[in-house]
């Protein structure tokens, strides 16, 4: 279980602080999107008064992929053996000095790039103070003063009620990126009353960013948390594994009238999954509402996601009632940063860090992907979604398009609706799949070939899917499913078909031409999925015209 790495508390309050006193929320039109009746203005309740207008912003920790620590040489692995990877300066041992990791700086920098934020030349440390088992030195160095990068945005698109085909894209100004090291772990045994401290994550290196408050629900939240997920695992800066606490998301929530200050906020902490995020900020939105519907207040507090009751419970006042005491990290100078421009000729390249180097050096993010996707392969827009949001799918997509005859058009289709299918139903990820690109490649030769039919083809590959060995050239002659060849023997059949069906013939004889399709399933059937539905149609149209 993961101890909720620390916020900056005084960023959000200030935010909040802001949308309180002076400048009133940003622009509705800004923030409306159709999130159903969970977002956007929800329609006014027992009082009568105006719709009630949800206001989130997410804090979201990213923990940098480096071999090594924030500050330490130790090494950095996921379950490894509790206190096995703690250096003295981890479990911060008197004399023990920070000696700041390069690659970390690096990966903050390439970050704040993606995301269009500002870097600063200039960033500073601070120390801030709280008292936790699982940190031991009662501080933690992060940048509440001046953070590495400001002033970003995040553009990510998301579904209008569900429907792939209606996308629509939205922005989320980031406000800042911020280095900081990560605490320790608390284990609490509840059988013997006790609990267990792990310091092996302790001063791992983290990216916070944070968010402006300017989402309006959890479908919103959920799908800028995965664009953030995939550009951080597309740059290589982070692998954002969720599921192993490596992108960790607090969720800030309140509710106001349209017009009015901004209502008081909670805080949902610690959130590990995008699907409990949607569901956590959905029904905090909720519960403040009938809260403040039922004439009740809305308390300043912290709270968790209990993802098996659905509903988020109390954990704590908030924090930032709190005196963090920040103070300026003594042991380390401030970062400087250089451009090409201010990089003095006499400087020692390998000894700092270089924005345009790494500005140069920036891969493709998601959107361009997806763009190339669509224009290189004639695809449709929600199709290379589904895409990148898979890992490992669109290599996949593409080792099959480079292997097959068929239209990348008519391999995505069989790709989403049946390989990817199959993923889901036996929890498997794209990597694991027993059927491989050049399996899939070969099998939709054979039906491009018209070796095989539609029909066929899915068997083939139900058939594929069990892991046998077997090619699908060998499935097809062990199971007999080439296509009938012979022209006289399908037209029999078709002539059985016609004479075994006198109403249906009659019904489309009397002009009712769509009954035509039950006929050729009933061919379809009799053939075994042998036949093609081409041909099956043009010979019993001739016959039904004679």
């Amino acid at each position: 279980m993961a101890v909720a790495a620390r916020g900056c508390g005084g960023v959000w309050r200030r935010a909040w602080q802001r949308g309180a006193g002076g400048p009133s929320p940003a622009p509705r039109g800004q923030r409306a999107v159709a999130c159903n009746a969970r977002g956007g203005a929800v329609p006014a309740g027992k009082s009568g008064l105006a719709p009630w207008e949800p206001v989130v912003g997410l804090e979201i920790h990213a923990q940098i992929s480096s071999n090594s620590k924030l500050f330490s040489g130790s090494q950095v692995q996921f379950a490894a053996p509790p206190n096995s990877l703690v250096s003295f300066f981890d479990a911060s041992l008197p004399g023990t000095l920070p000696v700041l990791n390069r690659r970390c700086v690096e990966a903050a920098v390439m970050t704040g790039l993606a995301l269009n934020c500002s870097i600063n030349k200039k960033s500073l440390f601070d120390r801030k103070h709280y008292f936790y088992a699982d940190l031991p030195a009662g501080y933690q160095i992060t940048q509440q003063r001046v953070p590495i990068a400001v002033n970003g945005s995040l553009s990510y698109s998301l579904c209008i009620d569900n429907k792939m085909s209606q996308m629509v894209t939205k922005t989320v100004r980031i406000k800042q990126i911020q280095l900081e090291q990560d605490s320790g772990k608390s284990l609490h045994d509840d059988t013997r009353s006790q609990t267990l401290v792990d310091l092996n994550r302790a001063g791992v290196g983290l990216m916070e960013v944070v968010m402006e408050p300017d989402m309006c629900c959890g479908e919103e939240a959920a799908a800028a948390v995965r664009e953030l997920q995939l550009i951080l695992q597309t740059l290589g800066s982070s692998q954002a594994v969720m599921a192993e606490g490596q992108l960790r998301v607090d969720a800030n929530v309140s509710v106001h009238h349209p017009g009015e200050p901004y209502g008081v906020r909670t805080e949902v902490k610690n959130i590990n999954s995008i699907r409990f995020l949607a569901k956590a900020v959905d029904y905090e939105i909720q519960r403040q509402i009938e809260e403040l519907e039922s004439g009740g207040t809305i308390l300043n507090e912290t709270r968790a996601f209990d993802s098996k009751l659905g509903c988020t419970v109390p954990m704590r006042d908030k924090e930032g009632k709190q005196d963090y005491r920040f103070m300026p990290e003594p042991n380390l100078p401030p970062l400087i940063l250089y451009d090409a421009k201010s990089l003095p000729a006499n400087m020692n390249h390998q000894q700092v860090v270089n924005i345009d180097l790494i500005h140069e050096r920036l891969p493709d993010l998601p959107s361009v992907k997806r763009a190339k996707l669509v224009e290189r392969y004639g695809i449709l827009p929600e199709h290379s979604f589904t895409l990148l949001n898979e890992d490992g799918l669109t290599e996949f997509f593409e080792n099959v398009v480079k292997q097959t005859q068929m239209k990348p058009k008519k391999v995505i289709g069989w790709i989403l609706n049946d390989l990817l299918s199959y993923l889901k139903q036996h929890s498997l990820t794209v990597k694991e799949s027993p059927v491989s690109s050049f399996l899939l490649a070969d099998l939709l030769n054979l039906l491009e070939k018209k070796e095989i039919s539609s029909t066929a083809a899915k068997q083939v590959l139900a058939e594929l899917w069990k892991g046998e060995g077997k090619t699908p050239l060998e499935i097809v002659k062990e199971k007999k499913l080439e296509l009938i060849q012979d022209q006289k023997e399908l037209e029999q059949i078709c002539q059985a078909v016609i004479d075994g069906q006198e109403n249906e013939v009659m019904a489309i004889k009397a002009g009712n031409l769509k009954v035509l399709n039950k006929l050729i399933g009933l061919v379809q059937r009799e053939t075994r999925g042998r036949s093609n539905p081409v041909v099956v149609k043009q010979l019993l149209e001739k016959k039904l015209s004679q």
